[in-house]
């Protein structure tokens, strides 16, 4: 007879299991166990090896005890069940809810709940915290891994925090100053630098060099570099060599131990011949959609800025297509390949234009989403304006100020007479009234559900996330208002 509590009690053949999680009784199924992953501590209560003391009929006797926080356990059981938290879970502090994360083994199914790139919404973002970083100097650069654990480069250090951002480690490196970083997992990065020759690919945690990546030209003189990207396949390398007459960008293999692929874009540049062409790239992105990488790279002098805009197939190392800027020449230009859309931000005009890569040829030509009368614009309003491409959106910087670009969606029976070459994308403002800072932006990076901005002078990141996400922003509240009071943000 089954007790009238509703407590049942299986045979050796039930699929229920019992569990005793500090004195509280739990019961819930082999397969939902199972669901927490084969290394898990469940998982082996669920399926015991033959000779382990847990047995699974589940008697009087034998109920598994567990000596862990019963409520936290409802929380991690509910995690397990569904893959996501339970709204109650934000009466609880996020460390604690790691720590029982680790000691069951889920703590992959914690990260993915609360970190997940599906959940970012970018209409709904918020400044939530500040990081700190050790030392006086300002962030160079900023690199997150897509779960939104994130690297930061200031001076010549470097420091990681964790997917949860309240654990944070700092090592030195052998650079003067970094001016590429590039994530390369929540341990690895690789690092170079204008002034120092080779890319350091790096050890985070120990604060080793795991390997030193290099190119030679003719001359055999040192190179360094200019830019980074990265694919689920290549790391790509912009290198210049030191004396300024030539460059090239490296392929490696990220799967076979950063083995050289091939070069492409090679330039040789003698004298007079240089143009736009010749320019290093100073900008590195992965188009997956079309299997292309984008390497842009522009340079100012006597009749203004000119630059240009290459896609490479990097198995066959051909140039795709070439784009030589001179009218409005980009700022900084990003690549949607959720969207097939190249945009930038022009250095005159200040102003956001898209390219669809839908229709790429020849003749393709940036369409204004502003003021195209501004083009001609002599005071250089995009001057420092960063653009960065995130889901099916792109976020720009104007001085210390965000525009977030999305697409407006029609009928199939829109016939798209707007000049807008049939598509039509919308500006929105970010942040709210106290998220608004003079300062202005000079690093944009995204991972998992947040987005990282350093501004400049300020020795600090800060961290926006969605305002729903409530478990993250009163989690690591403690680690916010510790920062808060030292933030010149708040001054």
């Amino acid at each position: 007879m089954q007790p009238s509590t509703g407590f049942v009690m299986p045979n050796s053949d039930s699929n229920v299991v019992t569990l005793n999680v500090g004195g509280q009784i739990f019961q819930t199924t082999k397969e939902t166990l199972t669901l927490a992953g084969p290394s898990s501590f469940l998982s082996t209560i669920a399926h015991p090896a033959p000779s382990s003391s847990i047995s699974s009929s589940n008697s009087d006797f034998d109920v598994p005890f567990i000596d862990r926080d019963p409520e936290l356990f409802s929380i991690i059981l509910s995690l397990i069940r569904t893959g996501n938290l339970p709204s109650k879970c934000k009466t609880f502090d996020l460390q604690d809810l790691i720590f029982e994360s680790q000691f069951y083994g889920i703590e992959h199914l914690l990260i993915n709940s609360l970190s997940n790139p599906s959940q970012f919404d970018p209409f709904d973002l918020e400044r939530s915290l500040h990081l700190p970083l050790n030392g006086r100097d300002i962030p160079s650069a900023v690199s997150a891994t897509p779960f939104g654990s994130v690297h930061v480069a200031h001076g010549n250090k470097i420091t990681s925090f964790d997917w949860s951002l309240t654990k944070k480690t700092t090592i030195l490196t052998q650079f003067t100053a970094i001016d590429s970083l590039l994530a390369l997992s929540p341990e690895t990065g690789a690092a170079g630098a204008i002034d120092f020759s080779g890319l350091q690919v790096l050890d985070l945690q120990k604060g080793i060099v795991r390997k030193i990546l290099s190119w030679e030209n003719a001359t055999r003189s040192s190179s360094t570099v200019q830019a980074l990207g990265l694919s689920n396949e290549y790391l790509f390398t912009s290198f210049e060599s030191g004396r300024r007459n030539s460059n090239a960008i490296m392929v490696y293999d990220v799967l076979d131990d950063l083995r050289p692929v091939i070069e492409i874009a090679r330039n040789e540049i003698y004298g007079a011949e240089f143009d736009a062409s010749t320019i290093p790239a100073t900008r590195l992105s992965w188009v997956s959609r079309y299997n292309l990488l984008m390497a842009s790279g522009s340079h100012s002098g006597p009749t203004g800025v000119i630059g240009s805009i290459k896609l490479w197939d990097v198995k066959s190392g051909r140039l795709v297509w070439e784009l030589k800027e001179k009218v409005d020449c980009f700022a900084d230009v990003a690549a949607s390949s959720s969207l097939s859309v190249l945009f930038k931000v022009g250095i005159n005009s200040g102003e956001a234009y898209f390219l669809d890569l839908r229709n790429l040829g020849p003749e393709s030509q940036w369409v204004c989403l502003g003021n195209s009368a501004k083009s001609m614009n002599a005071k250089k309003e995009g001057l420092g304006c960063k653009i960065e491409c995130y889901g099916n959106n792109a976020f720009v910087s104007k001085g210390g100020s965000l525009e977030l670009w999305s697409e407006v969606l029609f009928s199939l029976g829109w016939s798209g007479e707007d000049g807008l070459g049939g598509r039509v994308f919308k500006r929105n403002l970010m942040g709210r009234a106290k998220d608004l800072v003079d300062n202005r932006i000079t690093n944009l990076s995204f991972g998992g559900n947040k987005m990282f901005v350093t501004r400049k002078e300020e020795q600090l990141v800060e961290v926006w996330q969605s305002s729903i996400r409530g478990l993250m922003i009163m989690g690591a509240s403690w680690f916010y208002k510790t920062v808060r009071s030292e933030s010149p943000l708040n001054e």
